[in-house]
């Protein structure tokens, strides 16, 4: 698990837009990593729209945003282009970042018990360490919390 106010080791993810997200890519940025279910969810849109209408401002503050979620790149690209997000989806299908992050939990949908990601935000600042985290959070509000804490940094 990573803990505050220490480094970020590096990762690298197979990216929407054909890219690969490369943590040390993003030396001196601000970094708004979040990490979401399901592609194409109630909550998952939401939060991924609550994103994109804040991207400007994000961008204005010197951070990235990335969305993770264990998803195919072809459904995030689907999924991206239907948001008209204009931040990267990472696809992190052998759960390898999401396990790093600490963000694969045990949930209960449906009646039922299963495994899946957390819906959880990370803030790494531009030396590379880890400056915030939002854990199991509820989508209403969270983003503008994020952004208001990227503009402290």
């Amino acid at each position: 698990m990573l803990e505050i106010d220490l480094p970020v080791p590096d990762f690298t993810l197979p990216a929407t837009s054909g890219q690969t997200f490369s943590l040390a890519g993003q030396a001196g940025k601000i970094v708004v990593i979040y990490f979401y279910p399901k592609d194409s969810t109630p909550g998952c849109t939401t939060e991924g729209q609550n994103f994109r209408d804040l991207y400007a401002e994000f961008l204005a503050a010197g951070a990235v945003v990335l969305g993770v979620s264990r998803d195919s790149l072809k459904s995030h690209e689907n999924f991206k282009a239907r948001q008209s997000f204009p931040f990267e989806l990472g696809s992190d299908a052998d759960e390898a970042v999401c396990t790093r992050f600490g963000v694969m939990k045990e949930k209960m949908m449906y009646g039922k018990l299963c495994r899946g990601i957390e819906r959880s935000t990370f803030v790494i600042d531009r030396a590379g360490a880890l400056r915030r985290e939002w854990r199991a959070i509820k989508v209403a509000g969270h983003v503008q919390d994020v952004l208001d804490f990227v503009k402290t940094l």
